[in-house]
């Protein structure tokens, strides 16, 4: 490629220009006000000053009253601001804050001038990430283009005393480099006077890959008699280098030196930069020395660029000398660099060397060895190195080092993560004994730690602690406590913390959505999440991908995926890419339906999109094939997946041999077995105690009892659910005196049982009317506090097959006492037995004390007392019933509506046609 032959630059400020005026920002009135309204709008504005300085927490009261809101115009707040702005003793952080809360809570529509005043009063106040972040914000905007915003920046400065100063303007630009609109940045370049950014902006359309445009850009800066210095070249190098055509980028260096441009060590690296990268690196370090021939010298850019490109290389002892040069030249080596040259040593081993290295970069004073040392323990604890981050940390007051704050929160931090509150609460406690400053970092991550593993009550406790000692909590700490009250189910709760937020001067962000819509979703209440995500967006507070992802799984779990597909499409069209979280719901959504076949085509849709799925989506769709006993279709989409790439892991084997025992498929499961095993994947107790549980519903015991034995074998205990399933197996075969025995080998080997274990053993003997026995066993239950109401209705049901119907239904009050409550099933099976002894009123005493206690009587309740009536002769009864039924929105079956015909039909011809007409 020939970098002296170039298309002409185009302009696109020209035709931004020629575009339409935007409106959707309102823009200042074209006509000035009448004198009359000039003094009202003063006076008004002078209102608005005094609303500004008093408390932030009437904002809204004072804001909302009738004469604010009615009279309110973008022109007003772009008069406070330029005031607030000339009386320089007030702080521009202030008007900030009012400006955010008029928009974000009162969704007040500021003019591009309005954003553009307060820029210049945060930039004149040295506030440059808040000017940044409000120029953003300004740039993003759909309705307001280039020149709007250059016109607001200017306008801006000439109120504000400052018509000549650039800052605004340069600030605008980057803002469109950042937000990757390296046009737009070009564009207000084009409508400066002085192209003093020109350098910039071609190295932000070099970082959007907008080569042809940069090298455009230098060919029009040459012929426009600019003289490229050597930020313009490094770009243009830059260019070269990211496509790869590295002899261009070494004409270019080439022309920089004919042109006696060559005073700067940056081209340079650029160059080195680029060869690192497609790891020319002995090249590069040729350049590094060939820097002394032309006046120049390396600095810390050009070590830390060939030490990451060594690394890359695996040179790591090469890497580590120039690092040692490095730091005996008096440069400081980067956090990347360090960071990677030790965690390089320790993965080959060296860990005395990478401590040597982090020693010698405190030694020689350019990092202190604390930062180093908590920078290293850092780097371990996010590559799950913990032993080594807790040894080098037990190492640090051996090499005469006290940790301070920042280490004690990384490590605490690691151990909330690792579910380990225990040690994370100690060291916590050791932080503080120790007399160090106490901030709110650690706190929020033991106040998270505790709310996922559901100590509320512990996190709430911390929340106040912390609130005492005079740290207020931020958005991380009122998402975590949201998520906590989510997984409780208290949705109250979490609702109140979020409408409290702002009250409390916090925005809401993606991150406290999400949680709450989350706790809806999950407790299915997929109208309220629909109303949050709505209102989220409204706020201009932007979904991700997991928000979507949250909504879509909700969706999906109440069976509408019709919606659920609506929203993938729409994080589609919103350049948000779904991921196997987003695919799992869809196919789990579609399986859950019935609609398997439906949920293959849109796997092979997103094979033939070239969508890389992996093992959970497809544990999806194996497990809805073999749910629907299609275990041949699911082996051959088990292939299918294989050949596309696809590591199956151990979910997916698990759901594949489990399907294949239940259809008797012995064979196949055994090979799939073996094959795991030896894909080096070991199986697991869920695993053995599905084998179990198929072999034990085929009572196949032999074959589960040798599954059992090599569970001994490779070391896998069983747990409860596998002592379970095993007796609750042996107990419907009839095997009861095993069962009993497995029961007491399971207790001996320290395994309790549950209720679910002690249920098997209560449906066995209830069902051979072994009711001395029974109720035996459920006293133990009782004081062990594991009877429940399954347990009481297998009481229930036992006592009426023998004809003591009186003891079962003293049950039922036995049940209360115990704060345990009856269900419909307690209830009913009392109503069956009373009308199948002809007992109708003492059914209906029983249906009355069930609508007594709050139950909603279902189909089968309904049904029974119909057919009881029907049995005694009491049409009109079950007539009345059948009403009640209907209006109780209590849908009727088949079972109903033949009990009624056969009692039509006992009565004659008239009953039969009164009740065929209604």
């Amino acid at each position: 490629m020939n970098p002296h032959h170039r298309p002409p630059l185009l302009h696109p400020a020209r035709v931004l220009l020629a575009r339409p005026h935007s409106t959707a920002i309102p823009n200042r009135p074209p006509n000035p006000p009448s004198p009359d309204n000039s003094e009202r709008d003063e006076g008004f504005v002078k209102i608005l000053c005094d609303i500004l300085r008093s408390r932030p927490q009437g904002w809204r009261a004072a804001l909302a009253s009738p004469f604010v809101a009615n009279r309110l115009r973008p022109r007003h707040v772009e008069r406070l601001l330029l005031i607030l702005h000339h009386q320089r003793h007030d702080d521009p952080r202030l008007a900030l804050r009012f400006f955010d809360f008029l928009g974000l809570h009162l969704r007040f529509p500021h003019s591009p001038l309005s954003f553009a005043l307060l820029a210049h009063a945060l930039l004149r106040a040295g506030l440059h990430w808040p000017a940044s972040s409000l120029l953003q914000t300004l740039a993003s905007h759909p309705g307001v283009l280039p020149v709007d915003a250059f016109r607001a920046v200017a306008e801006a400065g000439r109120l504000c005393g400052a018509p000549r100063s650039t800052i605004a303007f340069d600030f605008l630009i980057q803002t469109y480099l950042q937000i990757g609109r390296p046009l737009d940045a070009l564009a207000v370049l084009s409508l400066l006077s002085e192209p003093r950014t020109l350098s910039d902006v071609m190295h932000g359309l070099a970082k959007a890959r907008m080569f042809d445009l940069v090298f455009a850009v230098f060919d029009e800066a040459a012929r426009s008699g600019i003289t490229p210095d050597v930020f313009i070249y490094a770009a243009v190098v830059r260019a070269f280098c990211e496509l790869k055509d590295l002899n261009s980028a070494k004409e270019i260096i080439a022309r920089m030196e004919a042109d006696g441009a060559n005073s700067s060590v940056v081209p340079y690296n650029v160059l080195i930069h680029g060869l690192c990268k497609i790891r020319k690196v002995t090249e590069a370090m040729e350049i590094k020395i060939s820097l002394g021939l032309r006046g120049l010298k390396a600095n810390d850019v050009t070590y830390c660029t060939l030490v990451l490109g060594l690394c890359r290389m695996e040179e790591l002892e090469t890497a580590a000398e120039m690092t040692k040069e490095m730091i005996d030249l008096g440069l400081v080596p980067t956090k990347a660099v360090c960071s990677t040259v030790v965690d390089g040593l320790r993965r080959k081993g060296e860990l005395e060397e990478a401590f040597r290295l982090v020693h010698k970069l405190g030694n020689v004073g350019l990092i202190p060895n604390l930062f180093a040392y908590n920078a290293l323990i850092n780097t371990l604890c996010k590559s799950r190195k913990f032993d080594e981050a807790e040894s080098l940390f037990a190492k640090m007051k051996e090499k005469g080092l006290s940790p301070d704050d920042v280490t004690y929160s990384i490590l605490i931090d690691s151990l909330c993560k690792r579910g380990k509150l225990n040690d994370a609460l100690q060291l916590f406690g050791k932080l503080k004994e120790e007399g160090l400053r106490v901030t709110i970092y650690p706190y929020n991550s033991l106040i998270n730690g505790h709310c996922r593993s559901g100590g509320l009550t512990k996190a709430e406790a911390l929340c106040r602690a912390m609130t005492e000692q005079g740290l207020s909590p931020n958005e991380l700490t009122y998402t975590s406590l949201i998520t906590g009250y989510c997984r409780e189910g208290d949705l109250a709760s979490a609702s109140k913390l979020h409408r409290q937020m702002p009250e409390n001067g916090l925005t809401w962000n993606t991150h406290t959505f999400t949680a709450l819509i989350s706790g809806y979703c999950r407790a299915k209440l997929m109208v309220k999440a629909a109303g949050l995500f709505d209102e989220m967006v409204e706020l201009n507070v932007m979904p991700n991908q997991v928000t979507y992802n949250v909504m879509i799984e909700g969706y999906c779990s109440v069976g509408d995926t019709a919606t659920a597909f609506q929203l993938y499409d729409g994080m589609v069209k919103k350049g948000i890419t779904p991921d196997n979280y987003t695919f799992r719901s869809l196919i789990t959504g579609l399986c859950m339906c019935g609609r398997v076949a439906e949920a293959k085509e849109f796997v092979d849709d997103l094979h033939s999109e070239h969508q890389a799925l992996n093992e959970m989506s497809c544990s999806s769709l194996l497990h809805g094939f073999c749910k629907q006993e299609r275990i041949d279709d699911a082996y051959d989409l088990w292939k299918e997946m294989v050949e596309r790439g696809v590591n199956m892991d151990l979910v997916c084997y698990s759901v594949l041999i489990y399907g294949s025992l239940t259809q008797q498929d012995k064979v196949r499961s055994h090979s799939l077995l073996k094959e795991m095993i030896n894909k080096g994947i070991k199986p697991d107790v869920i695993l053995y105690t599905n084998i179990v549980d198929a072999y034990s519903k085929l009572e196949k015991f032999s074959e589960a009892l040798v599954i059992w034995d090599k569970m001994a074998a490779e070391g896998c205990q069983p747990n409860v659910v596998t002592y379970t399933v095993l007796i609750n197996g042996l107990c419907k075969a009839g095997f009861f005196n095993k069962a009993l025995m497995l029961c007491k080998e399971m207790l001996v080997s320290g395994v309790l049982p549950n209720s679910v274990t002690y249920g098997s053993l209560l449906d066995f003997l209830t069902g051979e009317g072994n009711m001395d026995e029974a109720v035996m066993l459920h006293r133990v239950m009782l004081n062990g506090l594991l009877a429940n109401t399954v347990t009481y209705n297998l009481l229930i049901r036992g006592f009426c097959r023998i004809g003591r119907i009186q003891d079962a239904a003293s049950l039922v009050g036995h049940m209360v006492q115990n704060n345990i409550f009856p269900d419909c099933i307690s209830y009913s099976t009392l109503i069956y037995e009373y009308c199948r002894t002809g007992n109708l009123n003492e059914a209906f005493q029983v249906w009355d004390e069930m609508l007594g206690s709050g139950l909603k009587p279902d189909t089968l309740a309904y049904n029974l007392l119909i057919r009881g009536c029907i049995i005694s002769g009491e049409l009109a009864k079950a007539s009345a019933l059948y009403d009640d039924m209907i209006r109780c929105n209590v849908k009727p079956n088949w079972a109903t509506y033949a009990s009624l015909l056969h009692g039509i039909c006992s009565t004659g011809t008239k009953g039969r046609q009164t009740f065929l007409i209604e």
